[in-house]
């Protein structure tokens, strides 16, 4: 996700102009309004409690988070990755293996936690409508796919990951039940009848903008990214029909200049507190077990954990296992 452009190693080195100290921890992420929590939610607080600095980074690059590791020139700690991408990475020898004495795993969702990562935060992909630029809101996956109904373009994730190959089956008519392995053929098929009147969006900020803009008025979005446009000015409508969930991951890269502090930040930032601060600024839900009794009902309701009927969990144990390939299929289908 997020990014998986092939950087060279003096590229990557380059252009991560933020050097990490024995003062500082580098945290990277995706930027925009679920960095901005996160800083919030885990940065202030982990400075607080331990005097170190938390400089902000991003957004996260795979190229850039390898060509690191192979130069042996690593100037992130703990990085933001996709829960996908952090099984594969792990599997690779690109990350370190998380302390368990330090990150009390117990309190987690087991789902999220391999030997190598840690959920971050768990989302899901969501039909986003701008309600006030469009005489009517797709509510299906069939509907998004559906240009004779709802003209007009429409905003999907650029990026080779869980979330767009699902929602082309799903409104193709596979079951949910049935997604797995993914029938790439029906999957690039059905996507060929909107590719005309899709805008890519590589980054949640920029899909809020597109939505914002009207420039695409509705598509598939972060959940997290919707519940903060429908507390701005624009009109946003949201449609939990088949999400489709997926977790973010924190983890280390292998040769982090701050290790011990890497760990004892990921402690924080996956404790009950800090998850459920987190949920509370961004719609994303806690992989922390405990977070939801923080949580006042309200709010602890409109998150993903909640919208359960006809949620679609994506399957990262496939995509870690097949992101590579899929991917080289993926860019060159865009490139057509």
């Amino acid at each position: 996700m997020k990014h998986t452009f092939a950087f060279t190693a003096f590229a990557a080195i380059m252009a991560a102009a933020i050097p990490a100290t024995a003062e500082t921890l580098v945290f990277s992420s995706w930027g925009g309004t679920t960095q901005d929590a996160q800083k919030a939610a885990w940065a202030n607080p982990y400075t607080e409690k331990t005097g170190l600095q938390v400089v902000q980074d991003g957004p996260t690059d795979y190229g850039k988070l390898k060509a690191m590791v192979e130069a042996n020139q690593v100037t992130w700690d703990v990085v933001d990755v996709e829960g996908d991408y952090a099984a594969q990475a792990g599997k690779n020898g690109l990350l370190e293996k998380l302390d368990f004495s330090v990150i009390d795993k117990s309190k987690l969702d087991p789902r999220f936690v391999t030997d190598y990562s840690v959920g971050s935060f768990y989302y899901s992909f969501v039909i986003g409508c701008n309600a006030d630029a469009v005489a009517a809101c797709p509510k299906t996956w069939a509907d998004l796919f559906d240009t004779a109904k709802f003209p007009g373009k429409r905003t999907f994730y650029k990026w080779s990951a869980p979330g767009v190959i699902e929602a082309a089956l799903l409104a193709d008519g596979v079951p949910a039940d049935k997604l797995y392995p993914l029938d790439l053929d029906r999957a690039f098929k059905k996507l060929d009848t909107i590719k005309s009147e899709i805008v890519w969006w590589s980054g949640g900020a920029q899909s809020q903008q597109l939505l914002a803009s009207a420039e695409a008025p509705f598509g598939s979005l972060w959940n997290g990214r919707m519940t903060a446009l429908a507390k701005s000015d624009v009109n946003a409508e949201t449609s939990w029909g088949q999400n489709i969930t997926a977790a973010d991951s924190l983890v280390v890269p292998k040769g982090a200049p701050n290790l011990e502090a890497a760990m004892k930040f990921i402690a924080l930032a996956t404790s009950a507190e800090a998850q459920a601060a987190l949920a509370k600024a961004t719609g994303y839900a806690p992989i922390n077990l405990e977070s939801a009794k923080l949580m006042d009902p309200e709010t602890a309701k409109t998150l993903p954990d909640q919208q359960t009927a006809g949620q679609v969990n994506a399957d990262m144990s496939y995509w870690a296992a097949n992101r590579d390939a899929i991917g080289e299929r993926w860019y060159a289908w865009q490139a057509k």
